[in-house]
């Protein structure tokens, strides 16, 4: 297929498959999702992303669809109907039920579980981002990947308006994360990163930029970072799955980064790398 959907066991075309109506997701966003890149019907990192699709159906107390074994083999199912050896993103979710809307959880209803596969070519490296600061309003359980995102479709939309790519979250002075990634800076040759608490989603990139740092023997350190410096870093990073990892130039129409490209460009390149053997034929 050119792309693929799944909803309780019905796999059909995106525009054919169907989920009713009372299903949680729709009027409370209750339920949580993962998303990994396909690449010659592969799934980069799958294991990585199953860790957190559990951990985030654990802490919101949904009883898992399927077991984990059964999950991947389904998923893995779905890509290898794909049609294209091609970048695919691969996207699935979970909602507590489809029952009638009351906010209390329904007793002895399933989960449900929806997939679904499309074309999707990873951003260039070669295209530096442009970026706004948005005040973090979010609410405090951001480590949990949750169908929630208004706030951040709509600090995403002012981006779009301001013509930039993506957004630098703030509490306060503290830098948090994007709208849809997470961030990173290089100060002195280290690698830095905010850490993994209940304000910043556990990005499975930013986990894997830490490994790397730890092989190719680039300091690292996991400690919160200011707007300050962040704006003053070396280097500012995007990372994602759809992304990888993408410099950038710009925040707030203030010039920013490019003091450390090699070591930018060393990393890129190294990441690049594990993900083209990952999914190798």
């Amino acid at each position: 297929m050119k792309d693929i959907a799944y909803y309780n066991g019905k796999i059909g075309r995106i525009d054919e498959v169907q989920a009713p109506i009372t299903d949680r997701g729709f009027y409370f966003g209750d339920g949580v999702y993962d998303a990994a890149m396909v690449r010659n019907k592969k799934i980069f990192a799958l294991d990585d992303h199953l860790d957190r699709f559990y951990n985030s159906l654990s802490l919101l107390r949904i009883e898992p669809p399927m077991e984990r074994s059964e999950l991947a083999a389904t998923l893995n199912d779905l890509v290898s109907r794909l049609d294209s050896d091609a970048p695919h993103m691969l996207y699935w979710q979970s909602t507590r039920a489809a029952a009638h809307r009351k906010h209390a959880f329904p007793a002895g209803a399933k989960a449900t579980l929806m997939a679904f596969a499309e074309a999707c070519p990873l951003d260039r490296h070669d295209h530096p981002y442009k970026l706004i600061t948005v005040e973090d309003t979010r609410f405090l359980h951001c480590n949990i990947k949750t169908l929630n995102l208004i706030p951040n479709c709509m600090a995403m939309q002012r981006a779009v308006e301001a013509d930039c790519d993506e957004v630098v979250f703030h509490r306060g002075d503290r830098v948090t994360e994007g709208a849809h990634s997470s961030l990173a800076i290089i100060r002195d040759g280290v690698f830095c990163t905010p850490p993994a608490d209940e304000l910043i989603l556990p990005s499975i990139t930013r986990k894997h930029f830490l490994e790397l740092c730890s092989r190719l023997g680039i300091p690292s350190r996991i400690a919160p970072f200011t707007v300050d410096e962040l704006l003053t870093a070396d280097e500012i990073m995007i990372l994602s799955t759809g992304s990888h990892c993408i410099a950038v130039c710009e925040v707030d129409g203030r010039p920013v980064g490019g003091k450390a490209p090699a070591l930018l460009s060393r990393m890129q390149q190294a990441y690049q790398q594990e993900f083209l053997e990952g999914t190798e034929k």
